[in-house]
């Protein structure tokens, strides 16, 4: 059996980097900030995402900086050369399947995103 299930609640760190193709498909680039469940760590973990089709649409027009959202996906790994020195280079990417908007109304307030990190954070 093979699983390949990842489940992840967090902040945007950025607006969505969103491409239009000519084919007519949408991706959307994300990157999410998770927080661990340890109080010894102040620093979230940061994981890119990579949407398509409708959940990428979805989130190019209600996703924003500081948004509290929840996705379900599957790790890729991407793989390229890099140009410069030709070395084989690997980044890991969700690929998001699901993508849940969470949060108050709280979060639709700019200085709410000033209050992340601080603890205050709910998740």
């Amino acid at each position: 059996m093979n699983l390949n299930v990842v489940n992840l609640v967090g902040r945007v760190g950025a607006d969505p980097d969103v491409k239009y193709f000519e084919s007519g498909s949408v991706k959307c680039r994300l990157a999410l900030a998770v927080d661990r469940s340890s109080r010894n760590n102040d620093q979230p973990d940061w994981f890119n995402l990579e949407l398509w089709g409708k959940t990428a649409e979805v989130a190019a027009n209600y996703v924003r900086k500081g948004k509290l959202i929840g996705v379900q996906g599957s790790l890729k790994i991407d793989k390229w050369s890099d140009r410069a020195t030709g070395a084989e280079r690997t980044s890991p990417v969700i690929k998001v399947d699901r993508l849940e908007l969470l949060g108050s109304k709280r979060d639709n307030d700019p200085g709410a995103v000033a209050d992340y990190g601080n603890g205050d954070t709910e998740f």
